[in-house]
């Protein structure tokens, strides 16, 4: 009965078979399945072996040859010979020419070496035929071998027949797609491109790899504007580490053509990859091995990102060798937007973020609330959210404008025991506009540009163990200066990408970027070289090379351009760097204007105490003359002071709005 079910078909036998994305290639059958009519297949792709279980029905429709219904009758001179008694055939009982074939044929790999067995059997023929023996079993296998190429013959029509409708499929399904799309031709050139690849994403089962610094990528779906627009998706993922990006060229001769960009990174998540996954390789080793990963936040707090850290740390608090820590957990979250920073937890006030005398990096003011479940988390991350600085882009309806750092931080009796932050960084089109009229949309768009620059070289300097690491170079690396310094300091970045054509410019920089943060190797004599005092040496020669003057934040800034040189021009580095003077002086001409203010509070309560003495019959003039002068000399000197300010500041706007009408930006080449 078994044998009626599976036709022809045995463990060993060659069949063809048809892979998710159309492909349809030969595999050996490794086991058969009678409770569910099924088989195991498997076959070797570029060196590795893989395999998958069909059903019956999907053979067969692909191996008609193999079925039940066409089976060949067999002949009563010999019965087909066993897979493990190959050499035992006696020359008095010869095997069936056709049964000899199939065995040969299902123990053969490929179509070339059926082909020079055919070529074979023609020869023996041809010396037959001129032969005159009458040997009786001569004659015999001559006829046979007669069969055995009509057999042959039989499997190649259908074999041929199988691949012409296989084609009248494939020309019939891109008849269905509209041609009048307005990049049909783009379409059919990354379907095409697509059908020449093989396949092997990321699965469930894949080894999780531990990294200090893990950069992925991730691709969503097309979207419901882009849907409507007939967007076309430009994104490949053929593999777990691989993101490849088709960007449609033009030739002089308005000739259109595919120039096909691969990245290559810790791991690569398509449009089908859930949160979980996403987190079970990205996150959850970085949460179990350290507490200072990067991720950004994903906006739907519920079953995101967020709601799956917060889940884990609170999990990892009850095991015994933390509970016995007797941990508190604490959560900060703020927002750095064009260079200030604002505690979304506090109603958005501003903070102020100081530098001790030893280094160490302190946000004054910033208001610290204590969790004790996931629930307590998620609803902190929603209060932040409502007041989070937003707007609109052309590539993005609702685009941040600001980094947003959450922060999940353990103490022990008051003392930091770790910190796990969680960074959403600005959208990356706004890095564009630094050459926009509108000084608020240059100043974001400057200030999201270094701040990404710098925290690409912090990492970049954690992977390679450098001496320095420029965190002064922007306020979002100043606040995180502690995630990039000691042993058990780790980061993973997860790069999202839209797949969408229109967006291909923002999605090829963003994948730059996240290239350009994954390039650590470093050859062990440069990097001993460098922390011999390499730094040192860089400084003295951006000294000569930039013409400024020194100062810890100016020195980070000129070694941030001068490792970026291919992306910073000198006149950017000129518009980075009053975009940072006009900050700095924004926020002293803000707190002397306060101190004025309070002053002249006072002053106003001298004065009233001056003019009440004016109403006695008999005050004093002289004391009144001198105590008003007195007065009148320290607003002049302290209005005086102020306007001189503010006057600097207006020439720092116009410097400014001239510097960036200079810039050149530089495209990043291609990695």
């Amino acid at each position: 009965e078994m044998a009626g079910i599976f036709g022809k078909i045995f463990v060993g036998i060659y069949v063809e078979i048809k892979r998710s994305d159309g492909r349809i290639h030969q595999a050996m059958v490794t086991s058969l399945h009678e409770d569910n009519e099924s088989v195991t297949v498997e076959w070797i792709e570029n060196g590795d072996t893989k395999g998958k279980e069909i059903d019956l029905e999907s053979i067969f429709a692909l191996n008609p040859d193999v079925a039940p219904d066409d089976e060949i009758p067999q002949s009563p001179e010999a019965p087909l010979p066993p897979s493990n008694v190959a050499k035992t055939s006696k020359i008095g009982a010869p095997l069936k020419a056709n049964n000899y074939f199939f065995y040969l044929l299902n123990h053969l790999p490929t179509i070339f070496l059926i082909k020079c067995f055919v070529y074979k059997m023609t020869q023996i023929s041809e010396k037959l035929s001129q032969s005159q023996n009458g040997h009786t079993h001569m004659t015999s296998f001559s006829r046979r071998k007669s069969n055995c190429v009509k057999e042959v013959e039989k499997l190649q029509e259908k074999r041929e027949k199988r691949r012409l409708q296989q084609q009248e499929l494939r020309e019939k399904r891109a008849q269905e797609v509209d041609v009048n799309l307005p990049n049909y031709e783009i379409m059919c050139m990354i379907r095409d491109f697509r059908a020449s690849l093989d396949y092997r994403p990321l699965t469930t089962n894949d080894l999780i790899e531990e990294h200090r610094i893990c950069v992925c990528v991730r691709a969503r779906p097309l979207n419901k504007k882009e849907l409507s627009t007939k967007d076309l998706d430009v994104i490949t993922i053929p593999s777990k580490d691989v993101v490849m990006v088709h960007e449609p060229k033009q030739k002089v001769d308005l000739t259109r053509y595919l120039e096909n960009q691969t990245f290559r990174f810790d791991y690569a998540f398509d449009e089908n990859s859930t949160n979980e996954m996403v987190y079970s390789r990205w996150l959850r080793p970085f949460l179990r091995g350290g507490w200072q990963p990067w991720p950004p936040p994903n906006q739907d707090c519920s079953k995101g990102i967020y709601a799956l850290s917060a889940r884990d740390v609170f999990l990892m608090l009850k095991k015994p060798n933390y509970k016995k820590l007797d941990l508190q957990v604490f959560a900060t979250f703020f927002e750095i937007y064009s260079g200030k920073v604002f505690d979304l937890l506090n109603r958005k006030a501003k903070l102020r973020v100081l530098e001790d005398g030893k280094q160490q990096v302190q946000v004054v003011g910033l208001q610290e609330r204590e969790v004790k479940c996931t629930e307590d988390v998620l609803k902190l991350i929603e209060v932040g959210n409502s007041c989070r600085t937003s707007g609109q882009t052309s590539a993005n309806a609702h685009s941040s404008r600001s980094h947003a750092v959450f922060q999940i931080i353990l103490r022990r009796r008051g003392k930091m025991h770790g910190k796990f932050s969680l960074i959403d960084l600005a959208g990356n089109e706004r890095g564009a506009d630094t050459s926009s009229a509108d000084r608020q949309t240059r100043l974001e768009g400057a200030e999201i540009n270094k701040s990404l620059l710098a925290l690409k070289e912090c990492i970049r300097a954690l992977g390679r163990n450098k001496p320095h690491t420029p965190f002064r170079a922007s306020k979002l690396t100043q606040v995180l200066r502690d995630s990039f310094i000691g042993e058990n300091s780790r980061t993973c970045m997860i790069a999202t990408i839209s797949p969408g054509m229109a967006s291909c410019e923002n999605t090829l920089n963003t994948l730059r970027y996240a290239n350009r943060v994954k390039e650590l190797t470093v050859d062990p004599a440069a990097a001993m070289e460098s922390r011999q005092g390499g730094h040192v040496n860089q400084l003295e020669v951006l000294e000569a090379q930039w013409g400024v003057g020194s100062s810890p934040q100016r020195d980070d800034l000129k070694l941030l351009c001068e490792q970026n040189e291919e992306e910073v021009s000198p006149q950017l580095f000129t518009f980075h760097e009053a975009v940072s003077q006009l900050v700095e002086m924004e926020e002293q001409v803000l707190e002397d204007h306060r101190a004025v203010f309070q002053e002249s509070i006072r002053w106003l309560e001298d004065e009233k105490v001056l003019l009440e003495m004016t109403e006695e019959v008999d005050y004093d003039v002289e004391s009144y003359a001198t105590q008003l002068e007195q007065i009148l000399d320290q607003k002049i000197d302290i209005l005086t002071e102020l306007r001189d300010k503010v006057k600097s500041f207006r020439c720092a706007l116009q410097e400014e709005e001239q510097a960036s009408k200079q810039i050149t930006p530089k495209r990043p080449r291609a990695l």
